[in-house]
């Protein structure tokens, strides 16, 4: 998995805000098939959408995360999200992934990436996975 930080054709005079990629790589509970596995993942990427991100798209198809199973992406649901690296963007994008995941009853896992740096979601209980996120956007959001 790779995440590339860019400012989005540089910073001008203006000092345009920096925008980070973030990679999400979300793996469906493997005992779903697939069309039920995929219509979570749609509402995922809608909710991420509703958010003040600057783009929410696909990873390339043939640019699979590093240790996926299977060819297709898409369909694993490798995301890429582009936003503003102020502003707190950040911290409703993991805020958005953790109320996902609390919402699902299959066991769906989420992988998100920043400069290297990944954290895995899954199987944890709702206190930890907060201690997890916490540190996390801490280390991702100056806080």
């Amino acid at each position: 998995m790779r995440v590339q930080g860019s400012n989005h054709g540089g910073r001008d005079s203006d000092h345009a805000p920096a925008v980070i990629e973030v990679l999400l790589d979300i793996t469906p509970d493997p005992e779903l098939d697939p069309e039920a596995a995929e219509r979570p993942l749609r509402r995922l990427r809608a909710e991420i959408a509703e958010l003040d991100v600057e783009s929410v798209r696909p990873v390339p198809v043939g640019a699979a995360p590093e240790g996926a199973k299977g060819t297709d992406p898409v369909t694993l649901g490798a995301i890429i999200v582009a936003l503003s690296a102020s502003g707190g963007v950040f911290t409703a994008l993991v805020e958005t992934l953790r109320d996902w995941l609390t919402r699902q009853s299959a066991r769906h896992r989420v992988s998100l990436t920043v400069d290297g740096d990944t954290i895995e979601l899954e199987h944890a209980s709702d206190a930890e996975r907060q201690q997890l996120i916490d540190a996390y956007v801490r280390r991702h959001s100056g806080q």
